[in-house]
């Protein structure tokens, strides 16, 4: 099941869905193991440490100070790892309305961690943009 790479295809079919709770992005130092109490919902290893998204309360809770307070938009559409100009088109939609974004694409969708309080802003656009009003 390799994906959808056609753009337009990509942008007329994706169907953007807002999901529950604040994230927000956190990082532990090199080799610290992520806390058991965490349930992140990506997680990557840089040099400098481990960047975690995890839920605003369990940071909190886990006494992490967490950054950019986000709301997580899944494109329900199956992209191609190889799509390409699918986020750029996206991207470059929400960087003309002000707003940050920051993607991140896994195997079956991409995601969009958005300003917590721009959400449905974003996700008027986002739909605009499948409705090709974009």
């Amino acid at each position: 099941m390799s994906g959808e790479t056609d753009l337009r295809k990509l942008l007329a079919t994706m169907t953007p869905q807002l999901l529950a709770g604040i994230h927000v992005f956190v990082t532990l130092p090199p080799a610290v193991p992520v806390p058991g109490t965490l349930d992140p919902v990506m997680q990557f290893r840089e040099r400098e440490g481990t960047t975690l998204i995890v839920l605003e309360d369990q940071a909190r809770a886990a006494g992490l100070d967490g950054v950019f307070p986000s709301r997580m938009i899944t494109l329900n559409v199956h992209s191609s790892l190889e799509a390409v100009g699918f986020l750029a088109a996206i991207t470059a939609r929400l960087a003309s309305a002000g707003m940050g974004v920051n993607p991140v694409s896994a195997f079956y969708h991409d995601h969009l961690f958005v300003p917590a309080d721009r959400a449905e802003e974003a996700l008027i656009l986002l739909q605009q943009l499948a409705d090709g009003d974009g």
